[in-house]
């Protein structure tokens, strides 16, 4: 580990406070590092490893096709790439798909796609981008500019214009914002991940989609960490009774390889026209086929067990000693905790379980098939972590 620590802080970045831990291997919700130390994955990647690690369904789907074709660019067909936007489309009731490589990038594209849509139907001033405060949706320039927390912002100006930020669950400041600043798009997070884990209330949701609909302003939403199966729905904006009119998503869909979607509905399937956008890896058939094997796996058995899994997680957790809130939806669960988020966090580690934060809150993230033992044994453990 010193070897490796010493290593990895002369070469790389200095972007990431690591954890002390070296990670070496794992199947499934469990890990060891360097020493053989067993810890129980409560973060999944930061919600990527959908089924957990070296997932042997995933593992199959993604070595058949390195041995076939592992990348070939967008001006030929492969059928991984095919396949999998024909099961979005079909799962969503949306028309077509982009592929790239990330969440920041998916939001790009579809901001890029809103942007085009509003300067073709009512003119080139309508291109802002209203987004809530307290959202986050990458780390570029211009999502950074999307992304409603200031300190974001600090070191980076400037960021690109176009965004104007509005207080989530305020409707009447969105639409007032939306008008004022001729809008092209509202784009929301249906539960706000690294702003806490905080869904955004149901009659909000639908109050804005009514409106944007009313107003031919476009209805972006960010599901990259909701989306995947996270939330005991395919898609959380499916929790709150709405049709987006473009949805992005990327972690968890990928299994643990870098792949990001852009899904168009009725209004936005024929935006971007040849050249408009591109993606040199977007839709690579080794990740395309991973997220197959993902996809295929989340049905309504599995959705229905990521809600029975919240629901024992959320009721061992809230009233807990130590503990002071619980937020969130599915299996994407913010702990407010009496003591720091970061202490309990560490106590976590030393104690076998990884985990996250998110703002104040400790942030859990566990495989969607993580078993009911497994899951009942780490929260025990982040219990008391909260003491």
């Amino acid at each position: 580990m010193k070897d490796l620590k010493t290593l990895d802080q002369q070469y790389v970045a200095n972007t990431y406070a690591r954890f002390p831990v070296e990670l070496v291997s794992g199947k499934g919700s469990l890990v060891y590092d360097e020493t053989g130390k067993e810890y129980i994955d409560m973060g999944s990647g930061i919600g990527v490893t959908a089924f957990g690690i070296a997932d042997d369904g995933w593992q199959a789907a993604v070595t058949a096709q390195l041995g076939k074709l592992q990348h070939m660019s967008n001006l030929y067909y492969t059928e991984p790439c095919a396949k999998l936007a024909q099961i979005l489309c079909e799962r969503t009731g949306m028309k077509k798909v982009f592929f790239c490589n990330s969440g920041a990038e998916a939001n790009e594209g579809a901001i890029k796609a809103a942007r085009k849509y509003a300067a073709e139907k009512k003119g080139p001033e309508y291109y802002t981008i209203v987004t809530m405060e307290n959202s986050f949706h990458g780390r570029t320039l211009t999502t950074l500019a999307a992304t409603g927390q200031d300190h974001y912002h600090e070191l980076f100006q400037p960021l690109t214009p176009g965004f104007v930020h509005a207080p989530a669950n305020n409707l009447e400041a969105v639409k007032t914002a939306a008008l004022e600043n001729k809008a092209a798009a509202v784009m929301i997070e249906c539960i706000q991940g690294e702003g806490g884990v905080i869904p955004l209330e149901k009659s909000f949701v639908q109050g804005l989609a009514a409106f944007c609909k009313e107003e031919d302003i476009l209805l972006l939403v960010d599901e990259v960490q909701t989306g995947n199966g996270r939330t005991g729905a395919l898609y959380a904006y499916m929790n709150f009774g709405i049709q987006p009119d473009v949805v992005s998503t990327a972690k968890g869909i990928g299994g643990g390889l870098p792949l990001g979607a852009v899904l168009f509905g009725e209004k936005t399937e024929f935006t971007l026209g040849h050249g408009d956008h591109g993606s040199t890896f977007g839709g690579n058939p080794v990740c395309c086929a991973g997220a197959i094997s993902i996809l295929e796996r989340i049905d309504d058995d599995l959705l229905a067990e990521v809600k029975a899994k919240s629901e024992m997680a959320f009721s061992m957790l809230e009233g807990a000693p130590g503990v002071e809130a619980v937020s969130g939806m599915g299996l994407m669960i913010g702990i407010k905790t009496a003591k720091p988020a970061a202490d309990v966090v560490k106590t976590c580690m030393e104690n076998g379980v990884l985990c996250l934060t998110a703002k104040d809150k400790v942030r859990l993230l566990p495989a969607l098939n993580i078993p009911k033992d497994v899951l009942a044994k780490a929260i025990e453990i982040v219990k008391g972590a909260c003491v």
